[in-house]
């Protein structure tokens, strides 16, 4: 697990620029609050708006992301608000609790804004009880969200946005539906149900400490679709708390609180959260733990019986998660990755039509964009199934289709952005025999993705060898065409599966 986090790819060294700029972003924001004259609790409170608004903001455009980060306080403020005069009414708060979680989880239908919106709401709620906010400190935390707000978009999209230099991520909308059908729809019900197990079985822990097992909860959700991500996802929570807090009775007590020592502590877990975060949730989560710790210690009230409280709400929230996504309107595993599979694919031919139609001419056609698109599906697909790969599976069966497929879908990927390459190449000329292997493959992804479809009709390419002397493009749309072909058994199979399972 450490050896994957220090040799994990990293183009363009995004995570290690990210992750750098949100320790300065985050840094200048707390200083400035500092400065400003506001309270340690007010600079937590800022502190944490400028990490939220770093590490969820992610829509695929600079603007995008601007307008984002300026609705944040659009939402979070109230939610503020609220929470922090319900301190002293346990069943209103609650309710309003269930409230946030299921609307900021519904909130995702609308796409990377409604999701980090839906998450900044929450973490609002959150913070007033991590804090125990009084109505009194609300005009000082507005001013400390948005002094921190403004410092770390300056930072982010003034003094360091290398996303300008960056083409636009592709960022596929959430899969679609109707009512319950739609996955966005069922996720927030199973969130609700998991807060309010969480909510009660917390309070039975600790009627002041209670929210650390809703958040668990909470997070657990996030960034997850079916019931096996979220399994997955509860248990590296719970061993990353685990390790976190090994790490923190060994290193955070014995600071008992020294503010420039524990400030440089937090530099390097927010550091940690950032680079980690899209490589290991483990990492992550001891990353945060240990955070925890050190703001607890900053505020006198770090002690060992606190930290065994932590882990055991964090346990309750995991166990609540589970139970949601096992009984409360599962979304299977193979049901989510057979839809980012069947995206993928769909994506796949029109990376290829849009290569055939640049070769024939056309000045329009942008095969690169529909690579980037597919790039981000794929991610889909790999987070997607994880959890039949997962070691902790007991259906190995399962697990060796899932890499097959996995790999297959990487050869596709691999013919379709040298095709795109080579079509870029204004010198690159139109073979005639590409009309007939890019039917093929039209014809190979429609059988591929179309419920009920005659799956020996599938078209195999029986000149599956390239001659040396083969056309570049044609070379690339017959090794897509080998890759579709290993992608039939593994499919046929997942599919006859879910129809003896009906």
């Amino acid at each position: 697990m450490l050896k994957r986090m220090f040799v994990a790819p990293d183009p363009g060294r995004l995570r290690l620029r990210g992750a750098t700029r949100a320790v300065l972003g985050i840094g200048l924001a707390v200083a400035l609050c500092g400065l400003a004259g506001i309270s340690l609790v007010g600079a937590v409170t800022g502190g944490l708006a400028a990490l939220l608004a770093l590490f969820t903001v992610t829509d695929a455009t600079v603007r995008g992301q601007m307008a984002t980060t300026a609705l944040l306080p659009v939402v979070g403020l109230p939610v503020l608000n609220l929470a922090a005069g319900l301190h002293d009414h346990p069943v209103a708060r609650g309710l309003f609790c269930l409230a946030v979680v299921g609307v900021g989880v519904y909130a995702r239908r609308w796409g990377p804004r409604g999701h980090s919106l839906g998450v900044f709401a929450f973490m609002a709620f959150f913070v007033t009880q991590f804090l125990h906010a009084a109505p009194g400190q609300l005009p000082e935390l507005y001013t400390a969200v948005l002094l921190s707000l403004a410092v770390s978009s300056t930072v982010r999209f003034g003094l360091w946005c290398y996303e300008r230099r960056l083409p636009p991520a592709a960022i596929p909308a959430p899969p679609s539906g109707r009512g319950l059908a739609r996955p966005t729809s069922r996720q927030a019900v199973q969130a609700t149900a998991a807060a309010a197990f969480a909510l009660l079985a917390g309070q039975l822990l600790s009627q002041e400490r209670w929210y650390w097992a809703v958040g668990a909860t909470w997070w657990i959700f996030v960034n997850t679709t079916s019931r096996g991500e979220t399994l997955i996802r509860g248990f590296r929570r719970v061993l990353g708390t685990v390790l976190g807090i090994g790490l923190g009775l060994a290193v955070v007590i014995p600071l008992q609180g020294a503010p420039l020592p524990t400030a440089a502590l937090v530099a390097v877990c927010v550091f940690g959260i950032f680079y980690t975060a899209a490589v290991s949730y483990t990492w992550m989560m001891l990353a945060v733990t240990v955070m925890a710790e050190l703001l607890y210690g900053l505020l006198g009230v770090l002690d060992p019986q606190l930290v065994a409280l932590r882990l055991a709400e964090t346990g309750v929230g995991a166990i609540g998660a589970a139970l949601a996504v096992l009984f409360v309107l599962p979304i299977t595993t193979h049901a989510t990755t057979d839809a980012w599979i069947a995206r993928a694919l769909r994506c796949v031919h029109a990376c290829t039509a849009e290569a055939a139609t640049r070769l024939q001419g056309s000045t329009t056609a942008d095969p690169a964009a529909r690579v980037a698109e597919l790039e981000v599906l794929l991610s889909k697909v790999r987070l997607s199934v994880v959890p039949l790969v997962h070691p902790l599976n007991p259906m190995r069966a399962r697990g060796r289709r899932a890499r097959h497929v996995l790999a297959a879908l990487d050869s596709c990927a691999h013919e379709v952005r040298g095709l795109a390459v080579i079509a870029a190449d204004p010198v690159a000329s139109w073979d005639a025999r590409l009309t007939a292997a890019c039917e093929r493959v039209e014809r190979a992804v429609e059988a591929l993705t179309s419920p009920g479809s005659p799956w020996a009709e599938i078209p195999v390419n029986a000149r599956a060898a390239v001659l040396p002397a083969e056309e570049p493009a044609l070379a690339h749309v017959h090794g897509l065409e080998r890759a579709l072909d290993e992608l039939a058994a593994p499919l046929r199979h997942s599919q006859e599966s879910r129809l003896v399972r009906a």
